[in-house]
């Protein structure tokens, strides 16, 4: 049982192996080793594909899939490399012994190589001294060899055979473990590069070649048998574009978009070209309109280009890689075809070339970047592309008008939604459609979008979702050539009133709304802002006396304490709250509300009836329970009594004596007024003007000015803040125009007065 625990754990650790490096071939067989430690020493488990001779030391994924390529594995046990069966004895317990490499070729079964070698008269360079790595072809991969090249080399052994054989020959030995992942290396033929690729799943690659059975030491060298004969490589990736009789409408947008000279530059690249029937395949008018804009076609060129290099032998089931584009495309096999995006449709695989490879295919990829937003919707949201058709708003999103699609999910039309009048339903989804292009990174939290219908829409941003108004963002958000598509959970319908307006229509909230008056807090619900409000209905005070409504109204400061605790800065709908954790609300009166939102919303466990009622200035969820801080004592027994009442999913705590704090109302906004008063008074007269104005909140600023325009006669008086002034200096005022006092200006010239008294309230600063 204890050795059963070490090799479970022992296969957890090397399953979570995820590292790029060169050992990773090697963390491969050492994988296999394990698995096979049933079958003996050395012994090395590997799946290999039915119907096939391929085999494959495999990954954790391919191995528990029991598949690779999508095709069925059984397993096979085979001797690990560096070591033979002895008869009669379980397992590989013999190591191979260490020969040159023209003897090494018979051990590793590369027999086929041993022969040519011994024909080129090779057979005496690799018997003799030296440091040599030969990636030596299976015997396989020779049968698989054009039948045409093969007679070719063998009918010139001394030149062309031989030659062949010394480009698959480095002048150093080099082990898995030395290969790095993107390496370049020079042959024994004119130096012409092997180009060395080592991938994270344990696959090597030599020109696309894979090492099939590797590091097989010899005493002057090593020997990696590989599973086709490699060619010389020459030509860059433009080479082959520019040759390629098959890909000149992608040669076109190549140049057009003018990455001709980047596919000639060293690197690592994959590109999968479109064949000249692909382009046919198109429909009228996409090309045309894709050519129009060169960055357009930029995205699409890049959007066929990875920026590293996949062959198709490291490919062992579907993987998502990032394109030069930008976006993603999972690449993947099928047997012996590579799939794109799920589809078979690579014609040619595997043209290597010295900055990369080239796979031909027979469909156009066309990035999101690339496509009209209409083009984007997919069949999620295939209703809500079906009414924009049938309600005629298909004109509005023309190929050359920019514009954001709000697209809600199919389970948005209800019936009810659908069997709405036609002129109704219109003008609903015209709010699901944006005058400008608006990306997913560009939003923030209190912006306002102005929809095809003119409305403005609010944006909320939370930690993991992304709202506007009623409704949340679900992944497939996707940003087109002419404007954005973002994926709605439901329809969006924008607030038409206020909070208050709101609770006064409904009817169920009157006793709430009647000790909001009292407390002074009806403004909050009136004016604007961004709150949310739990409000709580008129039964969830049926428990109370008329002494138990006298004595709360008697406190403000209890009153304002209970009230302000369902209101919260900011407003919180049922989607933007995070599932399965507790959300904490900070309110108004300070404490924080618990709320979990599941399949169901509830707050300080009190259900919530009626969630995310839109307001104009902040969402209303409707509960049935008045709301208390649990850590908020009570210090009067009067009270206690009646909190306990209204209060009935704790257990409220007394502590005698205790007083609420006093809440500053400083989230009450004030309201500015002016009123101006000019009337013509005789010479002489007293003018006196108070306009007095009272607020239970705000403090109010009184001012009053008296202007008397003769050139021998004109004070200006100002008098800010203190009301008992006024008289004072009305009387102050008419004893200089009685005595006829006089301040500059030529003498005998009089005019008509005119006398202006002007009161203005202002905005105390705080």
């Amino acid at each position: 049982m204890h050795q059963v625990l070490v090799v479970t754990l022992v296969l957890v650790a090397l399953c979570c192996l995820g590292s790029v490096d060169s050992s990773a071939y090697d963390k491969i067989v050492t994988h296999s080793r394990i698995r096979a430690k049933d079958q003996g020493p050395n012994v090395c488990a590997l799946q290999q594909v039915q119907g096939t001779n391929k085999k494959y030391f495999s990954t954790c994924r391919n191995w528990y899939k029991r598949s690779i390529c999508g095709k069925k594995t059984i397993v096979v046990y085979d001797c690990c490399p560096g070591y033979m069966k002895l008869e009669n004895v379980n397992g590989c317990g013999a190591a191979a012994p260490i020969d040159h490499i023209y003897g090494t070729l018979g051990l590793v079964k590369a027999t086929t190589t041993q022969q040519y070698s011994d024909m080129s008269k090779l057979r005496e360079e690799i018997e003799g001294k030296g440091s040599f790595t030969m990636f030596a072809p299976s015997n396989d991969a020779w049968d698989q060899l054009d039948l045409t090249i093969r007679n070719a080399l063998v009918s010139n052994v001394n030149i062309e055979l031989y030659n062949a054989l010394h480009f698959h020959m480095v002048n150093n030995r080099l082990l898995t473990k030395d290969m790095k992942n993107g390496m370049t290396v020079s042959s024994m033929y004119n130096d012409h590069g092997l180009y060395i690729n080592h991938y994270s799943n344990g696959i090597v690659t030599v020109n696309c070649a894979r090492i099939i059975h590797g590091n097989q030491v010899a005493t002057n060298g090593v020997v990696h048998v590989v599973d086709r004969v490699i060619s010389p490589v020459a030509n860059t990736i433009k080479d082959v574009l520019d040759v390629e009789n098959d890909l000149t409408s992608f040669y076109a947008a190549v140049l057009a978009s003018g990455m001709i000279d980047k596919l000639d530059q060293p690197g690592q690249y994959t590109l999968f070209a479109p064949t000249n029937k692909a382009f046919d395949r198109l429909g009228p008018g996409i090309m045309e309109g894709i050519m129009e804009d060169k960055a357009v076609i930029k995205a699409l060129v890049n959007y066929h280009l990875l920026t590293s290099v996949q062959c198709s032998e490291a490919i062992m089931l579907g993987s998502v890689y990032e394109t030069a584009e930008g976006s993603t495309i999972e690449i993947g096999c099928d047997g012996n075809s590579l799939t794109v995006n799920g589809i078979k449709m690579v014609l040619k695989k595997d043209i290597v070339t010295t900055n990369g490879v080239v796979h031909l295919i027979d469909q156009v990829l066309i990035p999101d970047s690339a496509k009209e937003v209409k083009e984007l919707m997919g069949e999620s949201q295939s209703t809500f592309r079906d009414q924009l058709s049938e309600l005629d708003l298909a004109a509005a999103m023309g190929p050359k008008t920019e514009y954001t699609l709000l697209a809600p999910l199919n389970s948005a039309f209800t019936s009810e939604v659908t069997s709405t009048e036609h002129s109704m339903l219109r003008s609903i989804l015209e709010n699901h459609i944006l005058k400008l292009k608006i990306t997913l990174s560009e939003l923030y939290s209190g912006q306002l979008l102005e929809t095809l219908a003119g409305k403005l829409l609010r944006v909320f941003i939370y930690r993991s979702a992304v709202c506007i108004e009623n409704s949340c963002m679900v992944r497939g958000t996707k940003d087109g050539r002419n404007g954005a598509l973002h994926v709605m959970r439901s329809i969006i319908r924008p607030a038409e009133k206020t909070v208050y307006e709101i609770l006064i229509a409904d009817g169920r909230f009157k006793i709430f709304l009647s000790l909001m008056e009292t407390a002074g807090l009806t403004d909050l619900l009136k004016q604007e802002g961004s709150h949310t409000i739990f409000a709580p209905i008129d039964d969830a005070f049926n428990s109370l006396t008329n002494n138990d409504y006298a004595l709360l109204r008697s406190d403000l400061n209890v009153l304002r304490t209970i009230l302000l605790y369902h209101i919260s800065n900011g407003v919180f709908i049922n989607g933007g709250l995070e599932g399965g954790v507790t959300n904490l609300l900070r309110t108004l009166q300070g404490k924080n509300l618990q709320i979990l939102a599941n399949n169901s919303t509830s707050v300080n466990t009190v259900n919530v009836l009626d969630g995310d009622v839109m307001a104009t200035n902040g969402v209303i969820h409707v509960v049935k329970n008045v709301l208390y801080p649990a850590d908020l004592p009570v210090g009067n027994q009067d009270l206690m009594i009646l909190l306990n009442k209204l209060v009935r999913y704790i257990t409220i705590k007394f502590s005698s004596g205790y007083s609420y704090t006093e809440i500053p109302l400083t989230f009450i906004k004030k309201t500015i007024t002016s009123k101006h008063y000019v009337e013509e008074v005789p010479q002489g007269s007293v003018v006196t003007r108070v306009i007095k104005t009272e607020h239970p909140i705000e403090s109010v600023i009184t001012k009053v000015t008296r202007i008397d325009n003769r050139p021998d006669l004109s004070e200006i008086t100002t008098i800010y803040g203190d009301p008992n002034m006024i008289d004072e200096e009305s009387e102050r005022i008419t004893k200089i125009i009685q005595e006829g006092r006089r301040f500059g200006g030529p003498a005998g010239m009089r005019r008509r007065r005119k006398t202006r008294l002007v009161r203005r309230h202002h905005k105390p600063r705080e």
